[in-house]
């Protein structure tokens, strides 16, 4: 009872960031962390082909209701040059922090790319947890600004 609630299991310093689908697990890799990474490659491959299905059959439907060859191209490029766009924005998104109004500007492009975005998932989560990167290097400069901070 000498001890406060707070100071029990709390360590000095900066904290790391926790990462989707990993929590904390990327710090060490321990936790499961391969097999965390080989779930969320397996998972957005999953989605990649779901998705690419559903857009088919959207496509299929366009013909059904023969709209026309000029509507058919437009949707088709709009897809192609979203996903391109989100699968960039993605894959940006895990080395370095953007601005929130930038995110909240390309909320519609990222819905329409959505399998650009799944697609820059899967192909980070081969090498590391999407995101791994970017909170490794924040927490290292933190960690480092904190060990100058005490020595001073």
């Amino acid at each position: 009872m000498s001890e406060a609630p707070d100071t029990l299991n709390t360590a000095a310093g900066p904290r790391p960031e926790p990462v989707r689908f990993f929590g904390t697990t990327w710090v060490d890799h321990d936790g499961g962390y391969a097999a965390r990474r080989a779930a969320v490659a397996v998972g957005s491959l999953v989605a990649i082909v779901a998705s690419c299905l559903v857009l088919r059959f959207a496509y299929e439907g366009l013909a059904i209701a023969a709209v026309g060859g000029f509507v058919t191209v437009l949707v088709v490029a709009m897809f192609a040059i979203c996903s391109a766009l989100a699968f960039r924005q993605t894959w940006t998104g895990f080395t370095e922090r953007q601005a929130p109004d930038t995110q909240s500007a390309l909320r519609g492009l990222l819905t329409i790319g959505f399998v650009g975005t799944l697609t820059a998932y899967f192909f980070r989560s081969l090498t590391e947890a999407p995101g791994e990167h970017l909170h490794r290097t924040e927490y290292a400069t933190a960690r480092a600004a904190y060990g100058a901070g005490r020595r001073s």
